[in-house]
């Protein structure tokens, strides 16, 4: 659905789609324990969900963005179809991201780089910024080499070894728990001051915030 979006040019729509895709992720799991309905088989096909929805997604999204802001420029048409056509990295490198998730056992209690769903997330707040921009960064979103360094980064993050806090609850205790807790109260509070400009800045604020609060160490 969130392709076809795209294809019609609703990008907020696909965005929202994109959106319930993440809710559902988030709740799959809980419902998988509860109905004692795990298996290897759901395992494989939630991350093929996942590359659709948190990859493939995103790459299209980034494609016509990328599109939208340089359909008029005089640059080189060879130079600005490559770049186009570079916003597909993210696609290319969530797939890997999910292929290691899945025989990587470090990953049971938190990530070892960028989530899809995280990545993904930031992606569908640009149409929504590009819709609503409060703040004045369309001309920054459109300028084809924000793009390009925007997913180049995004890749990296998404196969980086770098330890993230995964909101993944055993218990209820602080303790245990300081990463997720911070983590959840910092981005309402993100979302409240920046609204649709926040997703990207609550990305940042998770990867500096398990910098400081390393999961492996507070986990033990």
């Amino acid at each position: 659905m969130a392709i076809v979006a795209v294809f019609n040019a609703k990008m907020e729509l696909a965005g929202l789609y994109v959106l319930l895709a993440i809710v559902a992720d988030f709740f799959d799991g809980f419902a998988a324990r509860a109905l004692k309905a795990y298996s290897e088989l759901g395992k494989q096909l939630d991350s093929l969900a996942d590359m659709v929805s948190f990859g493939v997604v995103p790459g299209m999204i980034l494609f016509t963005i990328f599109y939208m802001g340089t359909s008029s420029s005089e640059a080189d048409e060879n130079l600005l179809l490559a770049g186009q056509y570079s916003m597909f990295i993210v696609t290319l490198f969530s797939a890997l991201r999910l292929a290691k998730f899945n025989i990587d056992p470090r990953q049971a209690s938190y990530f070892i780089g960028l989530p899809t769903p995280a990545n993904a997330l930031m992606v569908i707040s640009f149409p929504l910024i590009l819709s609503h921009d409060e703040f004045g960064l369309s001309t920054l979103i459109y300028h084809p080499l924000f793009l390009i360094l925007f997913a180049i980064v995004s890749a990296f993050l998404l196969i980086a070894e770098i330890p993230l806090i995964a909101l993944k609850f055993k218990s209820f205790d602080l303790k245990s728990n300081k990463g997720p807790y911070f983590l959840l109260t910092g981005s309402i509070l993100l979302g409240i001051v920046f609204r649709y400009a926040a997703p990207p800045l609550i990305i940042v604020f998770y990867v500096i915030l398990s910098l400081i609060l390393p999961p492996y160490k507070i986990r033990k």
